[in-house]
């Protein structure tokens, strides 16, 4: 019983520590937090594919234009 009620005080502490994450997003050349977007256009954001960065192809684009930065 107390091992029950030890990992029930644990996830409760957890849950105490978590902070609240807004999803901003830019929308018609201004940034708006998601949170106060309708549902129609919540249903479009969540859609969207999202894009993602790869070492390989910002290795690649270096190498092509010799950016130095890289």
């Amino acid at each position: 019983m107390s091992d029950q009620k030890t990992d029930v005080e644990a996830e409760a502490v957890i849950e105490a520590k978590r902070t609240h994450c807004e999803v901003w997003t830019r929308v018609m050349g201004y940034h708006r937090p998601v949170s106060h977007f309708n549902i129609g256009k919540k249903a479009e954001h969540y859609s969207r594919k999202h894009f993602q960065e790869t070492v390989a192809a910002n290795n690649e684009f270096c190498e092509k234009y010799q950016f130095v930065a890289c």
